[in-house]
């Protein structure tokens, strides 16, 4: 599967259509929509699925150097507000300030990240290390490990930085039951 053809999957999802464009007139900083529900949609569109099946949440990476929590809080609540009529569930988090969270929550250590493709990389999975973002009338694609998983609907984990056997054994399990067609990588 190419970048484009990826791409068409992933914005036949009107709610992705929706967030890129939201992200871009709201110009946060280095703002991606990423992961899941961009490969549940390509993954649905394969499988002849709902468009929206199984995508639990939308999840918005964006990175902005004040790091408090309130910063953060009014992005969440200016998306809430400008996505509401959506009724999806949008998840918002400023890559710069998860490394004062994600070690209490998860109990792995997370260093500072310098971008928001950073926060890409560091995902559980291979094949939703991915993220896109508008740039003018055109789409910028960010995925290190290109698009071969997704057209093959195999779930493969990334073996890097906090890798966690029983996240992604439930991670893929829930997917297992969702999209019953993927093929799992076992974690080494």
């Amino acid at each position: 599967m190419t970048r484009d053809e990826f791409l068409a999957l992933a914005l036949r999802n009107p709610v992705n259509v929706a967030i890129t464009d939201a992200l871009a007139q709201l110009a946060l900083p280095d703002a991606w929509l990423v992961s899941g529900c961009l490969v549940q949609t390509a993954w649905n569109v394969i499988t002849g699925r709902a468009i929206d099946h199984g995508i639990a949440d939308y999840d918005v990476f964006y990175f902005d150097p004040d790091t408090s929590w309130e910063a953060e809080d009014a992005v969440i609540r200016k998306l809430d507000a400008s996505l509401a009529h959506l009724g999806a569930k949008i998840e918002a988090r400023n890559q710069a300030r998860v490394h004062l969270w994600y070690p209490d929550k998860h109990g792995l250590p997370y260093p500072p990240l310098t971008c928001s493709t950073d926060g890409i990389d560091r995902f559980l999975t291979q094949n939703t290390q991915i993220g896109i973002r508008r740039a003018g009338d055109r789409c910028d694609v960010y995925a290190p490990h290109g698009f071969d998983d997704v057209a093959g609907l195999i779930a493969r984990p990334n073996p890097g930085a906090n890798f966690s056997a029983t996240n992604y054994a439930a991670k893929t399990q829930r997917w297992k039951s969702l999209w019953p067609e993927i093929a799992i990588i076992a974690a080494e």
